[in-house]
């Protein structure tokens, strides 16, 4: 295979930092001295195990890296994107440029731990380097720790931590437009097609990265109240990338206290999978793994299609089915609800929201489900179980939010409750009971 390019360059890969602006690897990617090439793999790994031809992250990513290609076009450059395995794919890029250094953005994922590491060995056998830079959260890994170094494990003590040492420095912007002279000068790359890789279009309505401060500072007043629009819908933007967390945190530390805390919470996460990787599969107190869960899969599939009989849980699950969102406060309703009522194995609907959320990420949807469920690192405790009446009445009480997804509510053709919210109370305290005092 010939070589694309005639001289020695640094290649820039672009993962879960879709954007050119403050974009920590490529602004070192550019200062390195070498013409960068950015480049993007669509990942079979992780394509491979979607189950839906039309999901519509992957339309997301393609359209996002559209916009980037064309704004690197009207720099005389390009991106260079490809669709396979990576350890496949950095071989040709090997023979097809002259590659000095891979430099990238960390991911703290299981999955991404293990490519990067093969990655490494990969490109070192060819005495290239793979450098990577901390881009996608404020304080990362070990950075926020206690006294005696070990991580936190509770969010409280870990927040005022967090608080106490961020300063300017940390909330400081890559100034990458300085350096974009920097870029290789590339003819216009074609974007492999979501058919050539066996996907459709799916539905293009994605929520903007551009928020009215006005929607922030009100933010702590509104935020719990699912028929107001008065969440950010910041969570896709920060999943892939595409909003700077720096700029966020800034822009949160200057209007909001509640909103700068919802920032924390998802660095929390990620430090917690960093440390502690076995949450992935397992309970993070290990003893909730003894709970005898019931998983009855007629209503699993009830919970999933949103028929249970509680408006709220109905509300939430339907949204989610059909928008790829759902609101935070039913988030935890949800969870709590499926995992405390109905004593289903939270890891199923860990599974399910990981399928169906355009903001599915690991650590932060591991976390929730772990907290609702009483098994997590910070969680609820076991006995703490949501009302979803109250709930509604707190949080929907002119069930505005329940009406717009519900709307068969006042008929009779609305399913029965499911369980009673009374009884399943009682089962719930009584089987965790059990498992915890063996």
């Amino acid at each position: 295979m010939s070589q694309i390019y005639p001289e020695p360059v640094t290649l820039f890969w672009f993962r879960r930092d879709l954007r050119i602006e403050d974009n920590a690897g490529l602004y070192y990617a550019l200062r390195s001295g070498r013409p960068v090439v950015p480049i993007f793999i669509f990942d079979r790994h992780i394509l491979d195990s979607l189950d839906d031809p039309e999901d519509r992250r992957v339309t997301f990513i393609h359209d996002i890296l559209g916009l980037i290609n064309k704004n690197l076009i009207s720099k005389g450059s390009s991106i260079d994107v490809r669709y396979g395995l990576p350890e496949e794919i950095f071989p040709a890029l090997l023979k097809e440029y002259p590659v000095t250094a891979v430099y990238t953005n960390h991911d703290y994922e299981p999955y991404a731990q293990q490519r990067d590491r093969k990655i490494a060995n990969l490109l070192s056998a060819s005495k290239i380097p793979l450098y990577t830079a901390k881009d996608q959260v404020i304080f990362e890994k070990g950075e926020v720790v206690k006294d005696d170094g070990k991580p936190y494990t509770v969010f409280t003590p870990y927040s005022k931590r967090w608080r106490a040492q961020l300063n300017d420095f940390y909330l400081k912007s890559y100034p990458v437009h300085k350096y974009l002279k920097q870029l290789a000068p590339m003819k216009e790359r074609a974007i492999p097609s979501l058919k050539s890789m066996g996907f459709k279009e799916g539905e293009r309505e994605f929520p903007g990265n551009e928020i009215p401060a006005q929607l922030i500072r009100d933010y702590a007043r509104q935020r719990d109240f699912p028929g107001l629009d008065a969440t950010t819908r910041l969570s896709l933007h920060l999943r892939f990338g595409t909003t700077s967390i720096r700029q966020l945190a800034t822009q949160a530390k200057d209007l909001s206290e509640k909103f700068l805390n919802e920032l924390i919470w998802r660095d929390f996460y990620q430090m917690i999978l960093w440390h502690f990787p076995q949450v992935v599969g397992q309970s993070f107190k290990p003893e909730y793994d003894r709970i005898r869960w019931r998983n009855n899969e007629k209503e699993f599939e009830a919970w999933c299609v949103g028929n249970t009989g509680y408006p709220i849980v109905d509300a939430g699950m339907r949204e989610l089915n059909e928008t790829g969102f759902m609101h935070n406060r039913v988030r935890m309703i949800t969870a709590s609800f499926l995992t405390k009522h109905l004593l289903i194995d939270w890891r199923w609907g860990e599974a399910y929201f990981a399928k169906k959320l355009l903001d599915y990420e690991l650590a932060s949807n591991n976390g929730g489900w772990q907290w609702a469920a009483g098994t997590g690192c910070d969680a609820a405790p076991y006995f703490r179980i949501f009302n979803p009446y109250l709930q509604t009445k707190k949080f929907d009480p002119e069930l505005t939010y329940i009406r717009k997804w519900v709307p068969e509510l006042e008929e009779l053709t609305y399913a029965k409750p499911i369980v009673e919210h009374e009884y399943a109370r009682q089962r719930c305290l009584e089987t965790y009971k059990n498992a915890l005092n063996k």
